[in-house]
């Protein structure tokens, strides 16, 4: 005759078989719960200042620097310049929102052709900047426009109404020229060579003189500005993001770096002619009007 097991023989029987059950249920779960816990990599993001600074570049380079200060897995910025400078205006938008990065985490800079007046203006707060041998840094100045007389059928409501004497003018392209001159002093007086004065003359240097007389602060690629960065922020292992320069659609986003090429095309407002208001320019290069822009970017 078989006895029947006892009732504490048939519990220890099931409490075994859920213990097995459950250990062979984590370890199926335990990859899938691990990945979906796991944190996002540290990453050091790639933004492109390209060609001439309008507020439409200052309006992006705000948004993308506020996304990057959103973003935790960010932890470092680096500016990668090719601009002859712009907007006087769009450019001091641009240095303030350099400055607020510089803040929250690293931001080097590193000058691909041309970083010069405006694009060098929106540098300054880098706290490391490279440029290659050959690359254009410096033209620290401001450009402006001639007052023009006010047409015979023109009314106004105010004797002073829309009205600059070339006095005026000069005394505000020479307040825009000392808040210029006076921010690369705060930022780099520690590395230059050269007197206050000299930095007025507004001249520029290729990149070899520029590391020379303290304009950047070494000759490196965009590769070495990056590692600078990540060096800068603690990261021993890191992804790179880079921020895709606008395409004709206007289309934006944060990709990995895979060597794609985007045509850029962009009217350009450089220029005075037929302007009637004031119009400062921390531009390098010649004031005149074009059709279009046409630059081929590295993505």
């Amino acid at each position: 005759m078989v006895s029947k097991p006892s009732n504490a023989t048939t519990r220890k029987t099931v409490y075994i078989l859920a213990l097995v059950a459950a250990v062979l249920v984590g370890a199926f779960l335990a990859p899938i719960v691990s990945d979906a816990v796991a944190p996002e990599p540290d990453r050091v993001a790639v933004i492109s200042v390209d060609g001439y600074i309008s507020s439409n570049t200052a309006d992006q380079l705000e948004e993308d620097l506020e996304e990057v200060r959103e973003n935790e897995s960010i932890k470092a910025v680096v500016l990668k310049v090719d601009s002859p400078g712009g907007s006087a205006s769009a450019s001091e938008r641009m240095y303030l929102a350099v400055n607020r990065t510089a803040k929250e985490m690293p931001v080097v800079s590193s000058v691909q052709g041309m970083g010069a007046s405006g694009a060098y203006y929106t540098m300054l707060p880098s706290e490391h900047i490279y440029a290659t041998p050959s690359s254009m840094v410096g033209s620290v100045g401001v450009r402006g426009s001639k007052p023009m007389p006010s047409g015979g059928n023109e009314i106004r409501t105010g004797p002073d109404k829309a009205s600059t004497t070339m006095d005026q003018r000069e005394a505000q392209i020479e307040t825009l020229k000392r808040g210029f001159v006076g921010s690369v002093m705060k930022h780099r007086s520690d590395e230059l060579t050269m007197s206050r004065q000299e930095v007025a003359y507004a001249k520029v240097y290729t990149g070899a003189r520029a590391s020379q007389n303290g304009y950047v602060d070494d000759i490196g690629t965009l590769q070495k500005a990056i590692d600078h960065a990540a060096n800068e922020a603690g990261l021993d292992s890191y992804e790179v993001v880079e921020k895709e320069p606008a395409n004709r659609f206007g289309i934006f986003l944060f990709s990995e770096r895979n060597g794609n090429a985007t045509v850029v095309v962009e009217k350009s407002p450089v220029g005075y002619d037929g302007v009637r208001t004031s119009e400062f320019l921390m531009v390098y290069g010649q004031v005149q009007y074009e059709d279009e822009v046409i630059g081929n970017v590295s993505a």
